[in-house]
């Protein structure tokens, strides 16, 4: 009769850990299901030959492991090939459509896990193993166990295999890095780290505690249980009862694979787990077979990788950089590491305050995040990584540019450099020549003129106008790629035709800012003729005083202004006011920034932008949220597409004309 009653209570504690676990959704109390497990617990301890490996109550934990044992895949565990934006995703679709073309895709969340492999035999859970390197795997089965979404027994006769991921849920990581802090211990930096340290457990009760879940995305023998699709496969497993991620759907465009990709990445904070892209799959399995693999991948699934959060690799120095006030800021030199689709080599230290808190020294191993800026900035550092090698930080006492002693100001953790004529200055004159309202070089920013000054791309204003040369070496820095390098160097060039007074502000003459350099501009026309003013006539107009005049003095009287401005000219900068006074006043476009698309019939692209310059816009290459208007040819493309999402007011060829009265 206890034999029985046993029995009785396994077949309920699996249905309840099932619908629990998997389906999410409990059909009996916490009360009633540990009431259960605790009889189990008693039966068995009074007959211990009745325990078996499937047992509910083994899922607890308790087995210990002197080290890992090695496992042969049957099958090769092969990764996937990653992808990090739209062009790719359809360079990806148009290799696999010129032999398919009526390809199905299934799109299904990219878990932030550990990969896994479980082996049935007969029914029972043979075993689960790690990827390892694709080949060898490590024995895990002690802890899958302990995962109570993964089945110990499924209804199939004979060997079978199935593949998924093993993670922690982001409620688990919280609560578990609560207790290591209670309890004075390292942090996980997130949960997939916490996710391969809990199944890399000797004990499988530490495992047990760290309440790890599963869900399983691939049958490498589908085909023998009678899938001609991976849809099919998906149903087919979760029919065995195992977990199967519900967010996935089968899309016969790659618009749809991309809608879907945009979808998930809105939702994405909202899952109680963490994903970190998107896996798109051939749905027909004899037309994944046909595709085949490479080396490495196969050929059929790629992954579209979420901007990464977190990364880690080495710190190999510390160097000072100097920002346009004269602060002093210590940077990481990395270990090259891929972020985002692009290679890292630098990062943000912030202040003396900061290192010491986070103990970063020069060996370490760190976590780095991206957080937007062009150099991501370093989380912290894995202490438990450290051979002794490491050296400890030491904030500098003098300017590393002019050798001047720095000061930390009051109630700042910042150092600054004093000297009026260090590199900091010659810093805040690039930044403001380039900026929206001076030359408005779209693209070089503040952060990215200081990354460019401390790498010796940029050392002054004329410098701007030769960044060209250093286009290979730019394009190996974090951010930028051919086409982020084109639309600078565009920018660049576009630059040179500003009218006269963006130039007369772009200088920094003292007291004249944009609008007075405006007025500046529209009474003398020229660079040549302000230069060449007397003081009474500089006096005879409107808001010129004495201090603009001195100013003005101050600067055609200094050898360096000069030259600065000569080769400027030299390098064809216009230096003519080019706005039309009755035109700007009627202008829609005076002070909008507009951007051009399309085949034009009225006049050429450079024409219209030339035109819209002297009706007072600010003309960009490409349509963003600052876009005011977009001005439309024919056969326009992704911009009007962009244009139409952000709201931007789209003006046809026609329009145009007459809004201008062309």
């Amino acid at each position: 009769m206890s034999f029985e009653r046993l029995n009785e209570i396994k077949k309920l504690l699996n249905e309840y850990n099932y619908q629990y676990y998997v389906l999410d959704n409990p059909t009996v109390s916490d009360q009633e299901y540990d009431r259960l497990m605790q009889e189990l617990q008693s039966l068995e301890l009074k007959h211990p030959e009745w325990i078996t490996a499937d047992s509910p109550s083994q899922r607890v934990g308790g087995e210990v492991l002197d080290s890992f044992q090695k496992i042969t895949h049957e099958r090769m565990m092969l990764s996937l090939g990653n992808i990090f934006n739209k062009d790719e995703l359809l360079t990806f679709d148009e290799r696999i459509r010129e032999i398919y073309p009526q390809v199905e895709y299934v799109c299904e969340l990219k878990i932030d896990g550990l990969a896994v492999s479980l082996v049935y035999a007969d029914g029972r859970l043979e075993y689960g193993a790690t990827r390892g390197d694709g080949t060898i795997g490590e024995d895990i089965t002690h802890n899958v166990k302990t995962i109570k979404s993964i089945p110990l027994t499924i209804d199939y006769d004979g060997d079978f295999e199935v593949r998924g991921e093993i993670f922690m849920p982001k409620k688990s990581f919280n609560e578990l890095n609560e207790q290591r802090k209670e309890a004075g211990e390292t942090l996980f930096a997130n949960p997939r780290n916490a996710a391969a340290g809990s199944i890399r457990q000797l004990d499988s009760a530490v495992a047990a505690r760290r309440k790890l879940d599963a869900f399983l995305y691939m049958v490498p023998t589908a085909t023998e249980v009678g899938c001609t699709t991976h849809k099919e496969a998906l149903e087919y497993i979760q029919l065995l009862g195992f977990k199967v991620n519900p967010m996935t759907r089968v899309c016969s465009s790659i618009q749809g694979v991309w809608e879907f990709i945009q979808e998930m990445t809105q939702k994405r904070p909202t899952f109680p787990y963490e994903i970190d892209g998107i896996v798109i799959k051939v749905n027909r399995i004899d037309w994944q077979e046909r595709l085949g693999y490479t080396a490495k991948v196969p050929k059929w699934a790629i992954a579209y990788k979420f901007p990464a959060e977190e990364v880690t690799t080495k710190l190999k120095d510390i160097i000072f950089t100097i920002g346009r006030t004269g602060q002093i800021t210590p940077n990481a030199v990395l270990e090259p590491v891929r972020v985002a689709g692009s290679t890292v080599q630098r990062a943000t230290l912030h202040n003396e305050d900061n290192v010491k808190h986070k103990d970063i020294r020069v060996g370490d191993y760190v976590v780095i995040r991206k957080a937007g800026d062009v150099i991501p900035e370093v989380v912290c550092s894995l202490k438990e990584r450290r051979n002794g090698t490491e050296k400890k930080f030491e904030m500098i006492k003098e300017c590393p540019y002019c050798g001047t002693p720095l000061i930390r100001k009051d109630n700042e953790a910042a150092y600054y450099c004093q000297n009026s004529e260090c590199d900091s200055k010659k810093i805040e004159q690039i930044i403001h020549f380039a900026s929206r309202d001076a030359m408005n070089i779209e693209g070089l920013g503040e952060r990215i003129i200081e990354q460019f000054y401390n790498l010796d791309f940029i050392k002054c204003i004329e410098d701007i106008y030769t960044l060209s040369t250093h286009k290979q070496a730019i394009m190996e820095i974090e951010g930028f790629g051919e086409k982020s390098m084109d639309n600078l160097i565009e920018a660049i060039e576009r630059s040179k035709k500003n009218s006269m007074e963006k130039l007369l502000f772009g200088l920094g003459i003292k007291g004249i800012g944009a609008k007075m350099a405006d007025n500046l501009s529209k009474v003398f026309k020229n660079m040549d003729a302000l230069l060449e003013a007397t003081d009474e006539q500089l006096l005879s107009i409107k808001d010129v005083g004495e201090t603009i005049v001195q100013s003005i003095n101050r600067f055609r009287n200094n050898s360096n202004s000069i030259g600065l401005l000569e080769n400027l000219k030299n390098i064809g900068l216009n230096m003519n006011y080019l706005k039309e006074t009755s035109l700007l006043q009627e202008s829609i476009f005076n002070g909008k920034t507009v951007c051009v698309t399309g085949t034009l019939e009225l006049m050429t692209r450079k024409q219209i932008k030339e035109y819209l310059a002297r009706l007072g816009a600010n003309v960009t290459g490409s349509v963003s949220k600052k876009t005011d208007y977009l001005i439309c040819g024919k056969d326009a493309g992704s911009k009007l597409e962009k244009a139409n999402q952000l709201g931007v007011i789209v003006l046809t060829e026609t329009e145009f004309k007459e809004e201008v009265h062309l």
